[in-house]
């Protein structure tokens, strides 16, 4: 009667222990991919600044532009790549610090772009027209990386809330990592006035 207790016992220990093995690799796997694609939304962020000082040095051409709006611009792009976020420690605090910079860059370039609007020579000029074209593109790309990040994010964070796997999570130190979320006031549409 004991070889049975002990041999239950111990079947039940191996199936505990291969379920731990399988739900921790589960969760290695899905930090590795949101790390992975945090890599690259800080990819196309960076790509974002990157294309900034050619486009300030194109508009600072026009000698009757707006020094306030390219000083704006040139003020967020320093804050924006000053904040720099380690894959691996996503903190709801960094991750905020993180965003706030980039909706920083983000509004200030915006203000940039209405702006140019007044100058049909630079609106005209090839550099400017190139410049603004991959910047455009690149926004496209910052949204679908964020996007992608937001649903690699949503796998790892029902798995590590989930039951049994909420509780290796504990033991093992995955915690629930942050989403992109909408610039405040978004949701709101802007009003236009003719």
């Amino acid at each position: 009667m004991n070889k049975i207790v002990l041999g239950v016992i111990a079947i039940l220990a191996l199936i505990f222990g291969v379920s731990a093995c399988n739900g921790y690799n589960k969760m290695v796997t899905l930090d590795q991919d949101v790390q992975q694609q945090w890599g690259q939304v800080q990819n196309v962020y960076q790509r974002r600044a990157d294309l900034i000082p050619n486009l300030v040095n194109t508009v600072k051409g026009y000698a009757n532009f707006e020094k306030e709006t390219l000083t704006q611009v040139i003020e967020a792009r320093s804050k924006a790549t000053a904040v720099n976020v380690d894959a691996s420690k996503l903190t709801p605090e960094t991750f905020q610090k993180f965003q706030q910079a980039q909706d920083g860059l983000g509004s200030a370039l915006s203000r940039l772009m209405v702006v140019v609007e007044k100058y049909p020579d630079l609106k005209a000029n090839q550099n400017f027209l190139e410049l603004q074209a991959q910047l455009e593109g690149t926004e496209n790309r910052i949204a679908t990386e964020r996007n992608r990040f937001n649903e690699l994010t949503g796998s790892y964070n029902k798995k590590v809330k989930s039951f049994p796997s909420n509780l290796f999570a504990g033991m093992f130190g995955f915690a629930e990592k942050p989403y992109f979320q909408a610039q405040a006031g978004s949701e709101k549409a802007p009003t236009v006035q003719f």
